[in-house]
């Protein structure tokens, strides 16, 4: 292995790791500057057990002796540590084009819905708060969101994206955003033949008289035990 010659070169070598890692390809490479501004680290040490030894592990700069069970539990509060920095870093223009980047090459993979044409999702959190639900892909032809492909991304905290990551990202790079003024449609047909609107007011209309007369009969129900 080369002799490392810097802090920026040590950075790398844990990152590097967690990003080849499956099931992490979602994740980008976070800045070494912006892991090393502790400004950017705000709030997350309450957050994170372990905190200094899971940042260390992070920076490649641990070097502290524990047993085989305090190792595991200080990796597993790197990688959500790891997790909770990248959903603020992705909201910085380094990260959006870093994000950007990843999105032009279809790391995200494509929406699967059909009439989409496989347009390509990006991975959104349901939720800011961790560990309330995994990483979802957001499709900005038809604004809807879809579970992941692959089982192994249904670990991933949605929250290591955020509920604002993709709309942003459209907000900075705008020609991204598809043409929406003829949107497609599933039409359902009978015999090739579009169901007509009047169609839906019958089904509706009987819905009612059914309803109606259900209710009539609740009432001559009623007046009957009264008149007893």
């Amino acid at each position: 292995m080369d002799d490392i010659s810097s802090e920026s070169d040590c950075t790398k070598y844990w990152i590097d790791w967690f990003l080849g890692a499956q099931g992490n390809e979602f994740f980008c490479e976070i800045d070494d500057e912006f892991l090393s501004d502790r400004f950017n680290m705000t709030g997350l040490n309450s957050e994170v057990q372990y905190y200094q030894y899971a940042m260390d592990l992070i920076m490649d700069s641990f070097e502290h002796e524990c047993d085989d069970q305090t190792r595991e539990q200080i990796e597993r509060s790197a990688r959500h540590l790891y997790g909770l920095i990248h959903a603020r870093y992705i909201l910085t223009q380094r990260g959006l084009q870093k994000m950007f980047d990843k999105y032009k090459n279809g790391d995200f993979g494509v929406c699967p819905r059909v009439l989409c044409n496989r347009h390509p999702v990006l991975p959104v959190g349901l939720s800011d708060i961790p560990h309330s639900a995994p990483v979802k892909m957001f499709c900005m032809k038809c604004e809807d969101v879809y579970n992941p492909p692959l089982a192994r991304f249904a670990t991933i905290d949605g929250a290591y994206f955020g509920t604002s990551f993709p709309f942003l990202l459209f907000q900075v790079y705008p020609h991204l955003i598809p043409n929406k003024t003829a949107p497609e449609r599933f039409v359902p047909t009978i015999f090739g033949f579009k169901i007509h609107e009047h169609a839906k007011l019958a089904r509706w209309q009987n819905r009612r008289r059914l309803e109606m007369m259900q209710r009539l009969q609740l009432y001559e129900d009623e007046e009957n035990v009264k008149s007893r």
